[in-house]
């Protein structure tokens, strides 16, 4: 209690908080829109509590992950050696965690191509909730980790790491309902967010063996891209507008 009152009263620890908080929605963001095109797969009456439980499993993996900090910074440690090359533990979760990404958007691109071939028809609703659950929680892992390993680098303080993880979980939570009202709304949208998606599972590979590729790099690209889409999105609200205005 003493070390928090301290903390409190610190003006550095209070700018190592808001930078972290910044830093770990940033990163959610990738969550983020996983979740929400996993979820707008669900019945609509099922998708609040999906992203409810999904993002849930995100707050408590990360929490418990902190409480293991000490174990997650050993990840780092190369254990295996392939082709010259040491992979640690981190190295191959995100390899798995990329791999894993870039076939669900494949599968999802599929999906919206070809909606016919759904494979949900065969077996129940619940069956089906059941699988995105453990989708989420199974991406929430390689996200955590990642989100885990940033807060480490960025302070020593284990309370300020607390309170950024749950501070930007919460955000997540309460966007997590626009975001994917929107991304449902706007199909163009959902192949923009699958294309995020794999690119964002390249960079997880990536990373693993060992290249690195700035965040900035990809937010850019990211940012760019949703920019041209909402010029595209404005251009055929204006189209719609003048097809329906008398002449």
């Amino acid at each position: 209690m003493e070390q928090i009152q301290q903390l409190m009263i610190n003006p550095e620890a209070w700018a190592a908080l808001a930078t972290l908080i910044v830093l770990e929605v940033v990163l959610g963001i990738d969550n983020l829109i996983f979740i929400s095109v996993l979820t707008n797969r669900l019945p609509e009456a099922e998708r609040p509590r999906a992203r409810f439980i999904g993002i849930s499993l995100a707050l408590i993996l990360r929490l418990a992950l902190l409480g293991l900090l000490f174990v997650i910074v050993g990840l780092t440690a190369p254990v295996v050696d392939l082709f010259g090359h040491g992979f640690s533990w981190r190295d191959m979760i995100l390899i798995a965690g990329g791999l894993f990404l870039v076939w669900k958007a494949t599968t999802e691109i599929h999906h919206n191509v070809d909606p016919e071939s759904q494979e949900e028809a065969k077996g129940g609703a619940g069956a089906v909730f059941s699988i995105v659950i453990l989708q989420i929680l199974a991406l929430d892992l390689v996200f955590s980790l990642d989100s885990i390993l940033t807060a480490v680098g960025m302070t020593e303080e284990l309370p300020i790491m607390f309170a950024a993880v749950i501070v930007a979980v919460l955000v997540m939570l309460v966007a997590a309902g626009p975001l994917a009202a929107f991304i449902h709304n706007n199909p163009t949208v959902v192949m923009l967010a699958l294309g995020f998606l794999l690119m964002i599972g390249m960079v997880l590979i990536a990373d693993g063996f060992g290249v690195h590729v700035p965040k900035g790099y990809i937010y850019a690209a990211m940012s760019f891209s949703a920019l041209v889409e909402g010029l595209n999105m404005l251009a055929r609200r204006v189209r719609r507008k003048k097809a329906g205005s008398p002449s």
